[in-house]
């Protein structure tokens, strides 16, 4: 497999995060999004959307990170992280969804704004990571994890920008159950860090 990736991208490491975490030999492919990488025409040919993460699978070239979670977890048979119960795959679909919607416009935008100068409005976008926030914290009340008993892909997703928060100036400290989560996924055997940037409330930590 090869994964073509941008490390400061929360949605290319949950691609390589769920690699790590499953142990599966890849070559991870540096593009290089400042000098336009992905929007040559080699990489378009391979995602005409211009974006990162991409996996090359012998051919079977899968893009969107939640797709490549998706598509790894039923390759490889990984029931445990991608559930064929009707009711648990609902359940990790919805989270999916929180991922591309309210993760993104929340935390993700606020993060991009510090680290990439994206123009968002700072104190819409970290207010919307603060209601993500309260009702994940709600949610974790009694859980380890966001869908049954053990990490699934759901979690996968969530990780990256959750952990990046506070670059976007996204304060955790408030979110006990959340942070309590990070360090439990941050704890799984295989467990790929997120590489961090000075931005934000980690500029002077």
């Amino acid at each position: 497999m090869k994964l073509y990736h941008t490390a400061l991208s929360g949605h290319a490491h949950r691609a390589r995060l769920f690699l790590s975490l499953l142990g599966v030999p890849h070559e991870a492919i540096e593009v290089d999004l400042k000098a336009g990488a992905h929007k040559r025409p080699e990489f378009l040919a391979l995602n005409p959307f211009g974006q990162v993460p991409v996996l090359d699978d012998d051919g079977t070239v899968v893009s969107d990170s939640n797709a490549i979670l998706v598509y790894v977890a039923r390759k490889l048979g990984r029931t445990d992280w991608l559930p064929t119960d009707a009711v648990a795959e609902a359940a990790v679909q919805r989270w999916l969804s929180v991922a591309a919607g309210e993760l993104a416009y929340g935390p993700a935008a606020a993060r991009l704004v510090t680290v990439f100068g994206a123009d968002f409005r700072p104190a819409e976008v970290i207010a919307r990571a603060h209601t993500l926030l309260g009702r994940l914290e709600a949610h974790l009340d009694g859980r380890d994890w966001l869908v049954g008993e053990r990490p699934t892909i759901a979690d996968v997703a969530l990780y990256s920008y959750l952990a990046g928060a506070p670059e976007g100036n996204v304060d955790l400290s408030g979110y006990g159950r959340v942070g309590a989560y990070l360090r439990r996924i941050e704890g799984l055997p295989g467990f790929l860090p997120f590489a961090r940037t000075p931005a934000g409330l980690t500029a002077a930590a």
